[in-house]
């Protein structure tokens, strides 16, 4: 049974997005909605993932507000640049060195990044362990290692590792 259905939950939810996203209970979306949430499945089980290895989840409630927070005080500060009549803009790169190695958490931690106004996730050197970013406006580059390494690396280390 596993090998022909490995992954029931994600099944299950794939098939109640899709209901969700059509708005419709009609027969042949239901079908067609099953069919798509055993072959994506089935699929995702043939990848082969390593196992998430989640050590403390009550951390993770924390970091969702911090997220959340983070991208409404972002989303101020980018429309204040855009609407601002003569922006200063000082955009740039800033290399923040990680102790992150979970493929999960350094996955997490490129959605954090890229959801959040004004940065975005550019590369990550997984010999180095160095991750580049663009920052909108950087004024101060160890300002912005320390936000990144004190707000988002140090909860999903506690989470992940």
């Amino acid at each position: 049974m596993r090998r022909w259905f490995p992954h029931p939950w994600m099944a299950a939810w794939l098939l109640a997005a899709w209901l969700l996203l059509q708005q419709s209970l009609a027969v042949p979306t239901i079908v067609l909605g099953v069919v798509l949430a055993l072959a994506l499945s089935w699929a995702l089980g043939k990848l082969d993932l390593p196992r998430v290895r989640v050590r403390n989840l009550g951390m993770l409630p924390v970091l969702i507000v911090r997220v959340f927070g983070d991208i409404v005080r972002s989303n101020i500060a980018v429309a204040k640049i855009i609407v601002s009549p003569r922006p200063r803009i000082t955009a740039g790169f800033v290399a923040i060195p990680l102790e992150i190695t979970s493929a999960y958490a350094l996955a997490l931690l490129a959605c954090i990044i890229t959801a959040t106004p004004g940065t975005i996730w550019v590369s990550h050197d997984s010999r180095r362990q160095v991750l580049l970013i663009h920052v909108l406006d950087v004024v101060d580059e160890s300002t912005w290692i320390a936000h990144i390494k004190q707000r988002y690396e140090r909860p999903l280390l506690r989470i992940f590792q």
